[in-house]
């Protein structure tokens, strides 16, 4: 029961991460938001190891180093998947996806058993996944395979990154989300300097990398990203660079939350579970844009988010 419970608020939490990095890329590009949030996040963490404690190994090191790496890959793949649409469809794909894949890996692998309840339950939590992750208006557009494929990958991606943690001893603490935001940071920062250089090369100002371009979508370094809101920008909307940062932040400090409620979870419940409660990350991103945007929250939303409360109560009973 506790490592359900633990589940569904880390993704509203994940979900609140991500609106605040979409806020953040109405004024900064999206990788600058990735970069930014991992600062923040890789600090929060950092403070809480003394506290919370935890034993360094090489294994669980290289464990937490490629959960780095399938954040990135998630990204990656979720950008993709804007330039192509329609999110309407591909939003819902990703997030389904990232919750079959680990669910079958904990039950099929691992050995995971559940009492008739729970799988009853994982049924109801992957119908709420898909209405959560709902685009209301979005254009009933048939996606192109390239499309689809991308958006599978990136739920691959986020699974994968589920399946990895889950492979950390509970002696490392949180040890192994360390690695894997320092990694994040150093791929992003590449990226980033890359994107600086060729800007210089070209007579352009260095800063000019850092305003939004593109799809204004903000994301966290777990591959989660704020996908309802995304939308085409042409130029930074009117918002302080300064604030933007902030946001930012504030965005990893919030994802690297998540990130230690899911591995808690997992530590005290099954794979199977916790990945089909975390694949509900866009409640929290519909519920603040409700409050802070007075954004209205469509009825297949709400029974959506109805479904995940019912899914939660039924896995915890598994």
């Amino acid at each position: 029961m506790v490592s359900a419970l633990l589940a569904l608020v880390g993704a509203v939490v994940y979900g609140s991460a991500d609106f605040l990095g979409g806020l953040a890329a109405r004024r900064l590009r999206s990788i600058v938001v990735t970069a930014i949030s991992a600062i923040g996040g890789i600090t929060a963490l950092l403070l809480a190891l003394p506290i919370l404690g935890g034993v360094w190994s090489v294994e669980d090191v290289m464990w937490g180093a490629l959960a780095g790496i399938f954040g990135v890959i998630a990204l990656a793949l979720l950008y993709a998947c804007l330039a192509i649409g329609p999110m309407s469809i591909l939003s819902p794909l990703t997030a389904v996806v990232s919750a079959i894949a680990p669910m079958l890996w904990g039950l099929l692998v691992s050995g995971e058993t559940l009492a008739p309840i729970g799988y009853a339950g994982l049924g109801v939590a992957l119908v709420a996944v898909v209405l959560v992750g709902f685009i209301p208006g979005g254009a009933v557009v048939r996606p192109s395979l390239r499309g689809i494929l991308m958006a599978i990958g990136a739920g691959l991606a986020i699974g994968g990154f589920l399946i990895v943690i889950d492979q950390t001893s509970p002696e490392s603490g949180l040890g192994p989300l360390v690695v894997s935001r320092a990694v994040n940071l150093v791929i992003t920062s590449i990226i980033i300097m890359t994107m600086v250089f060729v800007a210089v090369h070209r007579g352009r100002a260095a800063a000019s990398v850092l305003d939004a371009s593109g799809w204004a979508v903000g994301a966290t370094p777990t591959g989660h990203a704020d996908l309802e809101h995304a939308v085409q920008v042409d130029a930074p909307a009117a918002m302080t660079r300064t604030r933007a940062w902030w946001l930012a932040i504030l965005c990893g400090v919030l994802d690297a939350a998540a990130n230690a409620l899911m591995l808690v979870a997992l530590r005290l419940g099954d794979l199977s579970i916790v990945a089909a409660l975390t694949a509900l990350y866009p409640a929290g991103t519909i519920l603040l844009a409700a409050v802070v945007l007075r954004e209205r929250v469509a009825v297949v939303q709400w029974a959506g988010l109805s479904l995940a409360l019912v899914a939660g109560g039924m896995l915890a009973l598994a």
